[in-house]
């Protein structure tokens, strides 16, 4: 039987127990505040689209999200003996990196067209987190499935430029307003989808870093 609002194979208890470890772990190592939790749809299909500059992101996303999400995960998370079944169990889906791999896509397409949450950083692979580039897969999922998209940007959890740890940092999570973007058709359709979402997303993050900058913290 497949849990609500995940993929098949997922295990609902599990997926809790997951989302608890992401919310709370960390804590003890940053000082994690969440602005605009409750811009997230309490319904409907959802594309959670986020910048990534290390490991630590999407745990506090996942854990943070008020609803059950299921998030595209690079392959290579899925090797060991424990997280090769523990992922599934969680409801995350593998994907190739620098591949437009469809059978992850149809899969985070059915987890969305049954009302679910699904979770992408764009850029593909772990970075500045800047957001300079986009792949095409988070387009081509709000397209598919008429999806919203929430942007969510998170600075503070890089190494200062030093290379030391301050003690526990302060890490922000800033959840932007939902918006339905038309995606055209075709290749044309996809590339300008992938540009928008891009766009917001680096935007948000612009914001995010503002705000840090102004309140007196670092900007990434």
């Amino acid at each position: 039987m497949t849990a609500e609002g995940l993929p098949e194979g997922a295990t609902g208890w599990i997926h809790e127990v997951g989302r608890l470890i992401g919310r709370y772990t960390l804590r003890p190592a940053f000082k994690v505040r969440v602005h605009g939790r409750e811009r997230v749809p309490a319904t409907g299909a959802v594309v959670v689209i986020a910048n990534h500059s290390s490991m630590i992101e999407p745990q506090l996303i996942f854990g943070m999200l008020p609803r059950r999400s299921a998030f595209l995960v690079k392959q290579e998370m899925f090797r060991g003996r424990f997280t090769s079944w523990f992922f599934p169990q969680l409801g995350q889906i593998p994907v190739k990196r620098g591949e437009f791999d469809r059978k992850p896509l149809l899969t985070a397409v059915d987890v969305l067209k049954n009302g679910g949450v699904v979770g992408i950083f764009p850029e593909g692979t772990r970075g500045s987190g800047d957001v300079g580039s986009a792949e095409r897969g988070a387009a081509w999922l709000v397209r598919s499935a008429g999806a919203t998209v929430v942007p969510v940007a998170t600075r503070g959890t890089l190494k200062p430029e030093d290379g030391k740890r301050r003690w526990r940092p302060r890490v922000d999570l800033l959840v932007g307003e939902p918006f339905t973007p038309a995606i055209g058709r075709g290749k044309t359709g996809l590339e300008e989808g992938t540009e928008l979402l891009r766009s917001e997303l680096a935007d948000l993050v612009k914001t995010l870093d503002e705000w840090r900058v102004e309140h007196g913290f670092q900007a990434s």
